[in-house]
């Protein structure tokens, strides 16, 4: 009897000592990452769906904007022989058959203007997805094409049937007429056969080349407009190519082979301009060639008009420090509860934990609906509340809970400043924790972990 009454002591003691409490908040915690698991995958779906939206959006509206042009083509006759052989002679023949062919050639000039400015009007249900028009003025001018280099004779060259072709993705999205001054006369482009790439073709009727290019050159001017989303880029084909780009896009990365005029380049919350000039000696392609024109994908620049976090991915990322606000949060109370030898049920952790669960599902329901920043605040101001006000009727007293609620507010505080920084993200992360692990060294250097 006094035996069974000895271990009933033994293991009473056990239970309630600080050990087994700390081994139970701690297991407490590990099964609250279960929901917030699942709030990390309603982020994802909703997200997910979000990506939907845009592709649904920007197949209606207008994709990347890739522009590849002008480029002066001109057909030439390429004999091809071949020997034929006699049947009833024997006798062996060379033949020749004439086949057209066509020789393509870049500008000396190119100079482009654009003027992009974004549309927010297009929505569906509650998304909201950011897209662009794209107004770009092109002028410059052909010089005489050199034949000799693709080792074509002159009288070979059909010249009155030359023509301006450009190659561009997004020609649903083209809003505006186009036609083409070369020199004094004007063309109109239409749409030729697809050559299986990304990009379509257009092409001006043709035109004697000859007797347009009276003074060995032909300038050309035209203007294009395009309903797009996400980027602009460019093929630096001119001999000298001048690219300018004016917007209200406050977010731009600047992407490609060539970086814009750091001299020029500005950006800030009203918008940003960008200038580049590349010269025929920055790139490693020719200005004419025969029979199909090169794929320069790889001299693709221009910029890229980007969100640089949105809504979902700043959800995600606060998702990602739920551990950490559990974490510390038990650790309060904990601390509290071994200071002030108040018994803090595990069933009332679970409560708290489960508040702290809810902020994040609070807060993209609200975001969704208004701005982050907006949806954050009553989040975070919600959940301190509830906290605040349970651990009052937990603790009985004013001063812990006032306490509680002030450390959450400067978590939850310093994990918004965190979120909203790229560069030093990491940083001023690292140096939080590190003043956190010295605040909790420091308030429990005197608790008697014996006992």
């Amino acid at each position: 009897m006094e035996n069974q009454e000895n271990q009933a002591a033994v293991e009473k003691t056990f239970f309630q000592s600080t050990t087994a409490k700390m081994l139970m908040v701690g297991f407490l915690t590990l099964v609250l990452l279960i929901p917030l698991f699942f709030v990390q995958n309603l982020i994802s779906e909703r997200s997910q769906r979000k990506t939907q939206m845009v592709d649904e959006v920007t197949d209606l509206w207008g994709k990347d904007v890739l522009f590849y042009g002008p480029v002066l083509r001109i057909p030439y006759t390429f004999y091809e022989s071949y020997n034929v052989t006699n049947p009833k002679t024997g006798v062996t023949t060379i033949e020749r058959k004439a086949t057209t062919n066509y020789a393509y050639f870049f500008p000396n000039e190119l100079k482009n203007t654009s003027k992009i400015k974004k549309n927010e009007s297009l929505k569906r249900g509650i998304f909201n997805h950011v897209v662009f028009t794209a107004d770009m003025t092109f002028k410059g001018n052909f010089t005489s094409p050199n034949f000799s280099k693709l080792g074509i004779a002159e009288e070979n060259i059909q010249w009155n049937k030359a023509s301006i072709i450009v190659k561009t993705t997004n020609l649903k999205s083209i809003k505006s007429e186009l036609k083409i001054q070369l020199n004094t006369n004007k063309y109109a482009f239409e749409p030729q056969n697809n050559d299986k790439s990304e990009y379509s073709v257009l092409a001006t009727t043709n035109f004697d080349y000859k007797s347009l290019a009276n003074t060995d050159k032909i300038n050309f001017d035209f203007g294009i407009t395009y309903n797009g989303s996400n980027s602009v880029k460019f093929i630096p084909i001119g001999k000298v190519t001048n690219i300018s780009i004016d917007s209200d896009w406050e977010s731009p990365s600047f992407e490609g082979s060539f970086a814009a005029n750091d001299g020029t380049k500005t950006i800030n919350k009203d918008g940003f301009h960008a200038d580049w000039k590349v010269l025929d000696i920055n790139r490693t392609f020719l200005q004419q060639y025969a029979n199909v024109l090169p794929d320069l994908n790889d001299y693709l620049f221009g910029v890229k008009l980007i969100q640089t976090v949105d809504e979902y991915q700043q959800n995600e990322r606060v998702s990602k420090y739920g551990f950490l606000v559990i974490g510390l949060t038990f650790l309060i109370f904990f601390l509290i509860q071994s200071v002030s030898k108040i018994n803090i049920h595990i069933f009332q952790y679970s409560m708290i934990g489960l508040a702290l669960i809810m902020f994040y599902t609070l807060l993209i329901s609200i975001t969704e609906h208004s701005t982050f920043s907006f949806a954050y605040s009553i989040a975070g101001a919600s959940v301190v509340a509830m906290i605040t006000l349970y651990s009052i009727s937990i603790l009985k007293n004013r001063k812990f809970p006032m306490f509680i609620g002030t450390a959450l507010t400067v978590l939850y505080s310093f994990i918004y400043v965190i979120i909203q920084m790229e560069d030093y993200a990491l940083l001023v992360g690292s140096i939080g924790l590190f003043l956190i692990l010295g605040a909790v060294m420091y308030f429990s250097r005197r608790i008697d972990w014996s006992k």
